[in-house]
């Protein structure tokens, strides 16, 4: 998988591509990353990269020349005639938003080009013309796209076969088995899972007058399974209740909701 991302600040990379699983994932050769300073594709001595909206307006746009020259130095083949192994993807407040089925989707791919928005904004024409997607990370302010592509660069690694070592890691995580749309539609494949992760302990048993939870240390893995269903229930109530909308619930996931909301209720009693 090759990631490349065009940016005005190729230092800011040198922080979050350098630890933990996207570290080992480039040194063992999974992921090739290529960090891109625009301004080398600039042609004034100030290495201008925006300048102010047409039509007026607060702040300043990036400019269309140099990104769609560095795009081109790149490699990157013109909207409409690249392989569909290939994506170029603009970091931009009015994407679609980032979540985990967007990331399965951009690691079936074998290479991302991420343009790191800035300013005000990027002159429209590189999303109409240049980017195959605009993708936003979240309902907030950022001052660029690069903390956007980098964790867009770890949750793809993370989908890599080989980036984890224990594949079985990624099927338990939250938000691994949440409800894919495809075409408009929910997947049936996974729609049954689309809760936040049950809690994890460790040792010691008990630490500051914190004990772990005695069902774990029994050994009954069928009060293990259903305690954890429960607390995972009981997350995604509390957290992300919007996660349960449209997902299918076992009579035992009903069962349990309903307990759940009633100890709720008599708390507040």
């Amino acid at each position: 998988m090759k990631f490349e991302i065009i940016t005005i600040f190729p230092d800011f990379f040198r922080g979050p591509l350098d630890y933990g699983i996207v570290r080992r994932a480039r040194e063992t050769g999974l992921i090739d990353v290529k960090v891109q300073d625009l301004r080398e594709f600039t042609h004034d001595r100030h290495k201008t990269v925006d300048d102010r909206p047409f039509g007026g307006g607060e702040g300043m746009v990036l400019k269309v020349e140099p990104i769609f020259e560095c795009a081109e130095a790149l490699g990157v083949m013109p909207k409409g005639s690249r392989s569909a192994k290939e994506t170029v993807v603009l970091l931009s407040p009015q994407g679609k938003m980032f979540d985990q089925s967007v990331a399965t989707e951009l690691a079936s791919v074998e290479r991302i080009v991420m343009i790191c928005g800035r300013y005000e904004g990027v002159d429209e024409r590189v999303a109409d013309q240049l980017a195959d997607r605009e993708i936003s990370v979240g309902n907030f302010v950022l001052s660029g796209g690069e903390l956007g592509a980098a964790i867009i660069v770890d949750a793809v690694t993370r989908l890599l076969p080989g980036a984890l070592g224990n594949e079985a890691s990624n099927k338990q995580e939250s938000f691994s088995n949440t409800p894919a749309v495809l075409n408009g539609n929910v997947s049936s494949t996974c729609s049954s899972n689309g809760l936040l992760d049950y809690p994890h302990y460790t040792r010691p048993v008990e630490f500051r007058g914190m004990a772990v939870p005695e069902v774990l240390s029994s050994g009954n893995h069928d009060q293990i399974r259903k305690w954890r269903r429960r607390k995972a229930l009981e997350k995604t109530l509390r957290n992300r209740p919007d996660l349960l909308v449209g997902t299918e619930l076992s009579a035992e996931d009903q069962r349990l909701i309903a307990d759940i909301r009633k100890d709720a209720s008599d708390k507040k009693l």
